[in-house]
């Protein structure tokens, strides 16, 4: 395979590593039809909405698995997502065994249909340097079929201590608990507890919610000392809010404070928003927002009155995945969005949106609130979008890449070193943005009409490359265009040699995103 981004060397610009503490784990993908992937059975590719390549169609028997070889830096315990579908109503037990021991049993129920792909999380311990990690059916009908494994583990990091500061969260914590490692507490009487600069360190494991998690107004951190709520060091805690109906009222979580950093948390199945932010001076970091019933992670004011000098600004989305976001009328629910009332200074990076019913990226503004602050979005990939991982599309979807405004407001936005594949609609488009817009070093690859869209505008464009592997739509460029950009005028420019086959990512153990294509 050729590495397209990992310093994004392929395109300009150098990336910054990301900060953070030292037990950071790393998230790596491995593809069942990859070797040292084994599969006792059928690479197979029938039934769509699978990654990569293929997927593991195992033999129907007890005993016929699906092997991945995980390496991790160093011991510790790994948290697994293992990506199936089960079209059968029949759950399949499997026996997870981690270098030749069973180290525990998991059960893959019945998604409906083969194209019903979904993820099991498992927790397992692993030791430095390669691990096997084998499925192994347990009764005659087998396994599902296995996609991929995504495995988050130990990256050598220290655990850091408790303080004084921090509180523990668990799914078996109680309100009233300490708040300790040993007597931990809930995620809500710890947001209500801590003190400004502190730490919420959150266990590994689900945690149903049946409403809304609200971090306040007013319980701030400060500029040189944010608060923070983080996945406990190697685990991988899931916000479920699968309880809520399907409302504007019904957020999973709301983040309406100042200063705080958000990191590790997986948020899915809300009513509306996975997470919305209200607040400002935010970084919210190695998230991911899945299945929710409307935008996955949204920035927007924190009520009709809020001001327009208090609408969210300077918040950093770092190393962030929203992915299989949809609402119920099929035109809303993107992976990101920072649109209609926010400030100034927000910045999305290293960012992954996929697989939404409607766009990846949504800048919209409207003459009832008016023009939003200028966002930044860079080093980034949006693909997919407009179609879910099972296959299923709703007519009123836009199905953008990336969608930079609307109502013919003028905002400067800046896109930059970002990657749109496979988009339903258009790859990067103005939506009525006269503005002038920075658009520069990006990469477009067929997206169902243009791969650049802009009807007006004064936007600047540079070095940006519009690659196709079969016929479509020239793009559309008004604005400020120089010979460094090899746009789609019905052949491929030299660039394009760089980004044939199927598209590959990880997020490398700093945080920075890789994306590769071909294999």
């Amino acid at each position: 395979m050729r590495p397209v981004m990992a310093c994004v060397s392929l395109l300009a610009g150098a990336l910054v590593a990301l900060s953070g503490t030292t037990a950071q784990a790393a998230t790596t993908r491995y593809e069942a039809e990859t070797s040292p992937a084994v599969c006792t059975g059928t690479i197979d590719s029938d039934w769509t909405g699978y990654s990569g390549s293929g997927f593991c169609n195992g033999t129907n028997s007890a005993g016929s698995y699906a092997q991945f070889t995980v390496s991790a830096p160093a011991s510790g315990t790994a948290t697994l997502g293992v990506r199936f579908a089960n079209g059968t109503t029949t759950a399949r037990a499997v026996s997870v065994i981690v270098n030749g021991t069973t180290v525990t049993t998991a059960t893959f129920e019945g998604t409906s249909t083969w194209t019903g792909w979904t993820t099991k999380t498992l927790t397992v311990p692993v030791v430095a340097g390669s691990n096997t990690v084998r499925l192994n059916p347990t009764a005659a009908a087998g396994l599902p079929n296995i996609d991929y494994l995504d495995a988050n583990v130990p990256d050598g990091g220290t655990t850091p201590p408790p303080t004084a500061s921090a509180l523990y969260v668990s799914p078996s914590g109680t309100d009233s608990a300490a708040g300790t490692s040993s007597a931990p507490t809930t995620l809500t009487s710890a947001i209500s507890r801590i003190t400004a600069g502190g730490t919420i360190y959150v266990r590994g494991g689900t945690y149903n919610q049946p409403s809304t998690i609200t971090i306040p107004v007013g319980n701030n951190g400060t500029a040189s000392a944010r608060t923070t709520l983080s996945a406990y060091p190697g685990e991988t805690p899931v916000l479920n809010f699968s309880a809520q109906t399907e409302s504007s009222t019904n957020r999973g979580l709301q983040l309406n404070a100042n200063y705080w950093h958000i990191k590790g948390l997986v948020v899915e199945r809300a009513g509306d928003n996975g997470i919305y932010v209200g607040g400002s001076n935010n970084v919210v970091e190695r998230t991911v927002t899945r299945f929710n019933r409307d935008t996955g992670l949204q920035l927007g004011r924190i009520a009709s009155t809020t001001p327009a000098a208090d609408w969210p600004a300077n918040n950093l989305i770092l190393s962030a995945e929203s992915h299989d976001n949809a609402d119920s009328d099929g035109e809303d629910a993107d992976g990101f969005a920072a649109k209609l009332t926010t400030g100034s200074g927000n910045v999305f990076r290293y960012a992954v949106s996929h697989n939404n019913i409607d766009d990846g990226w949504d800048l919209y503004t409207k003459t009832d609130t008016g023009p939003i602050g200028p966002v930044t979005i860079e080093d980034s990939l949006s693909y997919r979008n407009g179609t879910l991982t099972d296959g299923s599309q709703a007519g009123n979807g836009d199905r953008n890449g990336y969608k930079l405004g609307g109502d013919d407001i003028a905002v400067n936005h800046i896109v930059r070193r970002s990657i749109a594949y496979n988009n339903g609609k258009h790859g990067f488009t103005w939506n009525s943005n006269p503005g002038t817009l920075a658009v520069s070093d990006n990469v477009s690859i067929d997206n169902t009409e243009r791969n650049f869209n802009f009807d007006g505008g004064t936007s600047v464009f540079r070095t940006n490359t519009s690659c196709r592997s079969t016929s479509g739509t020239n793009d559309r460029i008004i604005g400020n265009s120089d010979t460094s950009n090899q746009f789609w005028s019905g052949t491929n420019g030299s660039r394009c040699s760089s980004y044939t086959g199927a598209l590959h990512w990880s997020f490398a153990s700093d945080g920075r995103l890789v994306v590769t294509f071909g294999g």
